[in-house]
């Protein structure tokens, strides 16, 4: 009968045995796999035997030993307690967490500020959509280390604190870096960070819920009011409730100096800026592609429906072009990783700068830099599965 399968042709074909004769396909890929491997493993033992050799003819020091030897390493600046006598466990430990602060701040100010700069090159008005082309077209046809050492040098050139720029009341820039006024840390702003954490995860759960409950009644419901209330109501009453003084430690001009506030050191403030502005340019070129990614049929349909241009971005445009947008933005916050690692250019200290200064002064050269590569390929694995999963989680799910 027509259309009838007959179920012996279902049925798959039984394995054939593996014979051992090169004649057989298998057999001959089998052994090139092991010739291959074995070729790799040949390789790695001469080259770890080779030097091995070679440093005992030098008489190079190897080991892990110097790790817990005192560093006598001066550091400018620290997220941690740190003071020359500790070891250079600590030291690297510093270096680390310097390169995290770089890495972290340039990721979140160089991904707004490259959207803004993407959504303004397809804006209307031409003075701002050729300005945005103009900042991204000369950006990135300049050397990072060239605007680094640009930003470092007007910063060195900026006059003293005595003649500082005050643009706004307890922000003082000068060749000293940048201070602003701040807290004096207690463990209520701690808990009150952790409540503000807390209630951004929370606002994320409600937002999910208002979307459920408007797809079951399809009424729309304000996220902007439980929004408030978790981020800065929570926050501000555990504040309030454990003590906290909320009067700002404002620097003031000490002699010389200022004191008071929080110091951003000149080269840390050259680097971030340097890191930002160069990766804004890149950032802006894929954000421009991704929203024309999205087919322009898109764009009528939603205005036909009445909705504002703002609300067609946010909710229509913006969600498609994100899945163009994720996967060249996880290359470039792996960029803004790696090329923090370009600090030693200005002076700041962060794990490549100190792990060289740690290896001039201990001979452990093998080490230093077996250090530094772990820690970049640590972070930059870290980044590519977030983005990763991310990526995944959003991406059309095909039935």
């Amino acid at each position: 009968m027509s259309g009838v399968t007959d179920p012996r042709l279902l049925r798959k074909a039984p394995p054939r045995p593996l014979r051992l004769s090169w004649a057989d396909e298998r057999f001959r890929n089998i052994i090139w796999q092991v010739l291959v491997v074995g070729a790799v493993i040949a390789v790695l033992y001469w080259l770890w035997s080779n030097t091995r050799y070679n440093l005992e003819v030098r008489r190079i020091a190897t080991g892990w030993d110097f790790l817990w030897r005192e560093a006598g390493l001066p550091i400018g600046e620290s997220l941690i307690e740190y003071d020359p006598s500790m070891s250079y466990f600590r030291a690297l430990q510093v270096g680390v967490l310097n390169t995290l602060k770089v890495a972290i701040i340039g990721i979140v100010l160089a991904t707004i500020l490259g959207t803004l700069l993407g959504v303004a090159r397809l804006s209307k008005n031409w003075m701002l959509n050729k300005f945005a082309a103009a900042y991204v077209e000369i950006v990135r046809d300049l050397p990072l280390l060239l605007q680094l050492l640009f930003w470092y040098a007007l910063l060195q050139g900026l006059p003293g604190p005595r003649q500082a720029f005050n643009p706004i009341e307890g922000v003082f820039l000068s060749n000293r870096g940048l201070k602003v006024p701040f807290f004096v840390w207690e463990s209520a702003h701690s808990w009150a960070l952790l409540t503000f954490v807390a209630g951004i995860a929370a606002t994320i759960f409600y937002r999910r819920w208002a979307r459920a409950k408007q797809y079951q009644d399809g009424e729309i419901r304000a996220i902007w009011p439980a929004a408030l209330a978790f981020v800065i109501g929570a926050p501000l009453a555990v504040w309030a409730a454990l003590g906290a003084p909320f009067t700002p430690d404002v620097p003031a001009l000490r002699g010389f100096n200022f004191r008071g506030g929080i110091d951003v050191s000149p080269e840390f403030f050259a680097l971030l800026l340097g890191l930002t502005l160069y990766t804004a340019g890149f950032i802006a070129e894929i954000v421009r592609a991704g929203i024309q990614a999205v087919s322009q049929g898109q764009w009528e349909a939603a205005e036909a429906l009445g909705l504002p241009r703002s609300r067609v971005m946010n909710l229509i445009v913006l969600p498609q072009a994100m899945r163009v947008i994720i996967p060249p933005m996880t290359s470039q916050f792996l960029n803004i990783t790696k090329n923090s690692s370009l600090a030693v250019a200005i002076g700041y200290q962060d794990i490549v700068s100190i792990a060289n200064t740690t290896l001039n002064q201990t001979g452990q050269a093998i080490e230093g830099i077996a250090i530094i590569m772990l820690v970049y390929l640590t972070i930059s694995l870290s980044i590519s599965l977030f983005m990763n999963w991310y990526n995944k989680r959003i991406a059309l799910v095909e039935r």
